[in-house]
């Protein structure tokens, strides 16, 4: 699949041009027939016989922005004086900051904010320890961890090129649920110590939020972070995506008229994002789901499982299904993919069963391309923002965290992620659903506050059944 030029691969070409009546089309002309997008053209300076243009225009990535560079260079009377690209100028100090939230003018403040008068607060913490939620930063601050080993469709690069994504996540944070949210980038992958490592920064923090974490790993270091610390451990790989993947389909078996416990699914990925999909869809009464991955369909016959891939066997494919994801796909209501690109063709789309459902969410290339599943297909969603029906984590873990925080949990149950999930698909009323809209945008102003509402609630109830809080 070719992509589509997009705003995320956009540059801004500075150009000194003739100042002749045509000047402007031909600029336009060259890049929309280069394939690039014109977004934006302003004139910089101005004079009898030149003129400054800024061009800003979308491309398909970096090799089609020097094609379109190089069309605007040929043509005559034009100089290519700088190309910016506006990602990398966005990023450049990096996207967050620190500030203090009070002034220091004089010495009086000084003695408050500093020593003396700070260690007032210390001793007030050390004998009564809860009251660090209400005297510092803990109350409203999450950690964004990640030892750079499954970013994006990227793999495996290290938490320095990490970075940048846990820095945009915790920008999320502080847009979508005012929540101060801080980068951890680990330079180890050992669970042992990741384990360790976020256990003594703990104290700061009132959440951590685990990201791009690799399978099978993830599940380990949730699990022992979730048994040892008293504050909400939320993996978003896995958790944000199986909520926002429950509230779309929730929203798509209700324009189609089926019903959660009677559709078959099939499932192509079995890692992180896949199993806390698989197991949240059981939750909610799914009954028929198959699970496929690199190897075909998991079964309980098939030799060398591990211990996630035998949980997944043993609690999925009532029919006995074996062979491949083309294989299985057949007959079948619902698809969700979330593995790798390019899988499967609008032809393996047909074989699906009447009215069905599709969810290629694989990026930044689904699983099949989004135009040819909705030949055959009565619904379409994916991960990217230029296709309906965007099935975006941003949809989950503000709300999510600005409800664990505000309840001050401890916990992250079934219970509050399937909360979290029917407030989500809510939020698109019966009047507005339909086919090329299931899930809310990510700029719905209910989005946070819904879900974070629903998780409160979830988490006071998990905390009135267990005597915590």
């Amino acid at each position: 699949m070719v992509s589509a030029p997009s705003v995320s691969s956009s540059i801004t070409v500075r150009l000194q041009v003739q100042a002749r009546p045509t000047a402007v089309s031909e600029l336009t002309t060259a890049i929309e027939h280069a394939g690039g997008i014109v977004t934006a053209l302003d004139v910089t300076t101005s004079g009898h016989e030149r003129i400054g243009v800024d061009m800003t225009c979308a491309t398909r990535g970096e090799e089609h922005a020097e094609q379109i560079v190089e069309a605007l260079r040929v043509l005559e009377g034009v100089v290519v004086e700088r190309v910016s690209d506006r990602t990398f100028l966005l990023h450049l100090g990096g996207k967050l900051s620190i500030e203090s939230k009070v002034p220091i003018r004089n010495r009086d403040d000084l003695s408050m904010v500093y020593t003396p008068g700070v260690a007032r607060v210390c001793e007030a913490i050390a004998a009564r320890p809860e009251d660090a939620r209400n005297l510092t930063i803990k109350r409203n601050t999450i950690a964004v961890v990640t030892d750079g080993s499954a970013v994006l469709g990227l793999g495996n690069i290290g938490p320095l090129a990490a970075l940048p994504v846990m820095e945009g996540k915790a920008a999320l944070f502080k847009r979508f649920a005012d929540i101060d949210a801080f980068p951890i980038a680990l330079d180890t992958t050992d669970v042992d110590e990741i384990v360790a490592t976020v256990c003594a920064i703990a104290p700061v923090f009132a959440g951590i939020n685990l990201e791009d974490i690799s399978a099978p790993r993830c599940f380990e270091v949730e699990q022992r972070l979730r048994e040892r610390l008293d504050i909400p451990v939320f993996h978003d790989d896995q958790h944000g995506t199986a909520i926002v993947a429950l509230a779309a389909l929730t929203n798509a078996l209700k324009v189609v008229g089926k019903e959660i416990g009677t559709v078959r699914i099939v499932m192509s990925g079995a890692g992180a994002a896949g199993t806390a999909v698989l197991k949240l869809l059981l939750a909610a009464g799914a009954r028929d789901v198959v699970v496929c991955d690199i190897e075909g369909v998991v079964h309980t016959d098939r030799p060398g499982l591990d211990a996630s891939l035998r949980w997944t066997a043993e609690n999925t494919n009532p029919r006995g299904a074996t062979g491949t994801l083309r294989e299985a796909l057949v007959g079948a209501e619902v698809f969700i993919g979330l593995s790798a690109p390019d899988l499967l063709t609008g032809d393996d789309i047909a074989t699906m069963g009447s009215d069905a459902i599709v969810f290629a969410m694989a990026n930044p290339r689904p699983e099949v391309d989004a135009d040819d599943a909705a030949q055959h297909a009565a619904i379409v969603g994916t991960g990217r923002s230029d296709f309906a029906n965007q099935i975006n984590n941003v949809l989950a873990f503000p709300g999510v965290f600005r409800g664990l925080l505000d309840a001050q949990s401890h916990q992250v149950s079934s219970r509050l992620l399937l909360a979290a999930a029917q407030a989500l698909a809510e939020v698109v009323t019966e009047d507005e659903l339909n086919p090329t809209y299931i899930i809310p945008s990510v700029f719905n102003p209910e989005v946070t506050t819904r879900v974070a509402a629903a998780v409160e609630a979830a988490a006071r109830a998990d905390q009135g059944e267990t005597g915590a809080g």
